[in-house]
């Protein structure tokens, strides 16, 4: 449609049109830009996992004071959208030990690092088969502690883990660890382990995954930053990624629970 058309149609004349063409872009049109040059360039950096609350806060660490409902525009514009994805849950299942042990944290908050450690977990696919990741998060600060994976879900898994994370930390004793009713987490070797390094053992109802929401919490943060989309030629390259995310998770990635700080930074603070 030619220029002189469009102008009948939106009842403008030619010289009307011309100079706004001409006319130069507004501040606020060139601070959108420029903002979102910001925007885009943390996004990719959080491997496109940031949605409208981290990317705000990031601006405004960066000294930019905009409205979260401006940066939702902007993200808009842009095609910036977040990465989501819904967490695969492994059964229950049926384990002789139910009422062995209490949930001592069903109304509690960790106050300091190494007060509340909470452990899980979950299946991760490569190629055709499944690989089990324990992990070990301080519940405080959300800090992995410790983490592996292997092919067979079982104590030996789990001790592996929380003897890294007891190396690594040396907790005092009183520490209380919290898990699911597992029997890789309750049964008699992997209690007794704890109960030698003067530990309390605290686990969930049968079938209440929210009873354990930080380490769930970062089940779904890790699958859907790690997994959505991507598939691994073997557990190695699998390892790979799992390093690099823990790294990222621990010492880059703001938590809003956290006040939008690291999990590191968050714990050099309560020191």
């Amino acid at each position: 449609m030619s220029v002189a058309r469009l102008c009948a149609l939106f009842g403008v004349t030619r010289a009307g049109y011309y100079a706004w063409r001409q006319r130069p872009a507004s501040p606020r049109l060139e601070q959108d830009r420029e903002l979102l040059m910001i925007m885009e360039s943390v996004f990719k950096r959080s491997g496109g996992t940031y949605g409208s609350p981290r990317l705000h806060r990031a601006l405004a660490v960066q000294g930019h004071r905009i409205s979260r409902r401006r940066v939702e525009r902007l993200m808009r514009a842009g095609g910036l959208k977040a990465r989501v994805m819904r967490v695969y849950r492994r059964k229950a299942g049926t384990h002789r030990w139910f009422g062995q042990h209490p949930n001592r944290v069903k109304r509690t908050l960790a106050t300091r690092p190494d007060q509340i450690w909470v452990g899980d977990v979950t299946y991760l696919p490569v190629g055709r088969r499944w690989w089990f990741l324990v992990t070990i998060l301080d519940q405080y600060s959300r800090r992995v502690l410790s983490w592996r994976l292997g092919s067979v879900r079982d104590a030996r898994l789990t001790r592996a883990a929380i003897d890294a994370a007891v190396r690594r930390r040396r907790p005092e004793k009183g520490l209380i660890f919290h898990s699911d009713r597992g029997s890789e987490f309750v049964g008699s070797g992997f209690s007794q382990f704890l109960a030698t390094h003067g530990m309390f053992q605290s686990t969930t109802r049968g079938g209440s995954p929210d009873e354990n929401a930080h380490i769930e919490s970062f089940f779904h943060s890790l699958k859907a930053d790690v997994f959505h989309g991507e598939r691994f030629r073997d557990v190695g390259e699998l390892r790979h990624h799992l390093n690099q995310y823990v790294r990222y998770y621990n010492q880059r990635r703001m938590h809003s629970a956290l006040q939008y700080h690291t999990p590191v930074d968050y714990e050099r603070r309560a020191a």
